[in-house]
């Protein structure tokens, strides 16, 4: 089976949430300010902002390395950023997909919870999660990180069945990029914690692996470099 020529991660910018549940953790709250569901959550205007430079990214690659294919998160804020990110770049790009695949990692019962109310109301998760470890505790009704691979190692399969030698953009969340790492670099548990221990998957941040050998190498790692220029 052959590979996509690139495939590029993009994570999207700021949302709401980026911004309401480290401020409520930070003060202990039970609530974040925040209501509706984790796929329905808005891009902030600094997330528009960061969209539209992610656009001038774009705008500024040579012709031959203008992606061909685009796939995204079906949640809102991936959407978003790439459309803001289309329309400013002025270049002519397919109509998007969307995959469930690349959705962020599902929290189930724990969902749009801040720190105070998982205690309150879940006051055993806590525990839970100090003993699992974050790499391998599943909230009721989540998923692992585990999980998270074997969705996405089956979106890859089927990425470069489907589209080998083409060029993809894909736009999700920092869960999706760096498990992306663990699944392409067939990394285990100790390699994927020393990628987290480098930082983590800033917003509106590029990573691409180039598939141009026959297969995937990772090139770029979360990259904000086009943040600052624009």
């Amino acid at each position: 089976m052959g590979v996509v020529a690139e495939l590029i991660l993009i994570r999207h910018g700021q949302s709401a949430s980026n911004v309401a549940f480290p401020r409520a953790d930070a003060a202990g709250l039970a609530d974040s300010g925040l209501t509706g569901r984790d796929t329905d959550v808005e891009l902030t205007e600094v997330g528009v902002e960061q969209a539209q430079a992610v656009g001038q990214w774009l705008a500024g690659l040579p012709t031959d390395l203008i992606p061909q294919v685009v796939i995204t998160s079906p949640y809102l804020r991936a959407r978003e950023t790439w459309r803001i990110a289309a329309e400013t770049s002025g270049l002519s790009f397919p109509s998007p997909q969307t995959d469930d695949r690349l959705v962020d990692r599902l929290l189930g019962d724990l969902e749009m919870m801040t720190r105070a109310a998982i205690a309150e109301r879940f006051p055993g998760e806590p525990e839970r999660l100090q003993e699992a470890g974050p790499w391998h505790y599943q909230p009721p009704n989540g998923e692992t990180f585990a999980d998270i691979a074997v969705r996405l190692q089956s979106f890859l399969d089927d990425l470069n069945r489907a589209h080998a030698g083409e060029r993809v953009v894909v736009v999700a969340h920092d869960a999706v990029v760096m498990m992306m790492r663990y699944v392409v670099e067939h990394l285990d548990w100790p390699g994927i914690q020393a990628v987290a221990a480098q930082g983590g998957v800033p917003n509106a941040s590029i990573t691409r692996f180039d598939g141009r050998s026959g297969e995937l190498v990772l090139d770029t790692y979360t990259s904000v470099k086009h943040l600052s220029e624009h």
